[in-house]
């Protein structure tokens, strides 16, 4: 009953005119949540398009290239480009061999000369939506400047943008990836930018074997566009209910999904539902006092039993202390040990899938909630700050040398 009226909604969403979407504010973010199993797959094709010339500039920078050390790897953005970074640090830690730190520019900005050492060689892979952000553009020109060991790849939704044309004049020591105009969000909220350079960072944790993705990309895909349908319901229901916090909570990568979707209800509501993110473990460590009567409770469970049982556990206490108001889990399959537990249990059906790819799908259930969340308001999802707090782009930072 409600997945068919909720599936009606977001139809009469994306079929309304252009006068209505324009009156509404849902001219963009609808269609940018909706397509973007479709984008995936471009953005899968342009990494494979441009693979051969990938893997010599990772050589040159030191990936791959045994018996050369690898460098540092930094993954560079500010606000959910840098949690693109933190979905990514583990997989590419892993096939790559070499460390990896998701390091904020907002950080790098005022503390660069504590993050990085100037004889040491490193490779930042900076993510930016726009390439116009006035603390990405920044970091990028210092450290062109000041840090010749600094390789740059930058990883955009624009190739127009400032930082695309600052690392197309320096050949050999800077490369961009620039993803379809699809991506790029029209929408305050990165959605389907967010999604697809998570995916542009998979094909590149696996720019040397392609075929160990190839399966895991299809299966991802497929799966998103199931979940689209399934999630549309349950977030639309929940966003009916009176509640002003959510607490977001994940283990190893999937802390880095509770923390892009805290951000994304909160940008979506101007702020009006107050978020907070977690590690499952770490909620327990004060954040769990803020679970009060009108807070949705939302955790992420890993495909891992280990990580899964820690998980399980924290669900079972807040139930048995009876915190916050509704409870949800989003899942890779179905547990019968959680049933009674949460009100809402919402299934990928993808067992099989590692927590390190599933990023773009678990965060399409907090997009799908802070657009509907932003409609019960009465606010316009495509530009959610009446007052102009926050903008689709940060570009009036003052910057300091």
């Amino acid at each position: 009953m409600i997945q068919g009226h909720v599936t009606d909604e977001m139809q009469a969403l994306l079929g309304a005119s252009e006068k209505e979407k324009e009156t509404r504010g849902t001219r963009y973010t609808p269609q940018e949540i909706q397509h973007q199993p479709a984008t995936w797959q471009t953005t899968y094709k342009i990494c494979a398009d441009r693979r051969l010339d990938l893997i010599q500039f990772l050589r040159a920078a030191g990936i791959g290239a045994e018996p050369i050390s690898p460098p540092t790897v930094l993954l560079v953005g500010a606000g959910t480009s840098d949690y693109v970074g933190r979905s990514l640090t583990h997989l590419l830690r892993r096939w790559w061999g070499c460390e990896v730190w998701a390091v904020p520019s907002t950080d790098l900005l005022t503390n660069l000369e504590d993050l990085v050492f100037a004889d040491r060689p490193y490779l930042w892979v900076s993510f930016s939506r726009s390439g116009d952000s006035s603390e990405g553009l920044a970091v990028l020109e210092a450290a062109i400047e000041r840090y010749p060991k600094v390789r740059h790849l930058l990883v955009t939704c624009n190739q127009e943008g400032r930082m695309a044309a600052v690392c197309e004049k320096m050949p050999g020591r800077a490369f961009v990836l620039a993803l379809d105009d699809t991506a790029n969000d029209r929408g305050l909220a990165m959605t389907g930018s967010y999604t697809n350079m998570v995916v542009a960072g998979h094909c590149l944790a696996h720019v040397f074997s392609p075929g160990d993705y190839k399966d895991t990309f299809s299966v991802m895909r497929q799966a998103g566009e199931r979940f689209l349908e399934r999630a549309q319901g349950v977030a639309a229901a929940i966003a009916q209910e009176d509640f002003s916090r959510a607490c977001f909570v994940g283990s190893g990568v999937l802390q880095a999904v509770a923390q892009e979707s805290a951000l994304k209800l909160l940008e979506l509501t101007a702020g009006k539902i107050q978020t907070m993110s977690e590690s499952t473990l770490g909620l327990r460590h004060g954040p769990m006092s803020a679970l009060d009567g009108n807070t949705l409770f939302v955790s992420f469970l890993s495909r891992d039993s280990r990580r899964r049982n820690y998980e399980t556990d924290l669900i079972e206490e807040v139930h048995r202390k009876q915190l916050g108001k509704l409870r949800v889990v989003v899942s890779p399959d179905s547990t019968d040990r959680l049933e009674g537990l949460t009100e809402y249990a919402l299934s990928l059906h993808a067992p099989d899938l590692g927590d390190e790819y599933r990023a773009p799908l678990d965060v399409i259930f907090a997009q799908l909630l802070g657009l509907f969340c932003s409609l019960r308001l009465g606010l316009r999802p495509d530009s959610p700050s009446p007052n102009g707090a926050i903008s689709r782009v940060v570009s009036h930072v003052s910057i300091y040398s």
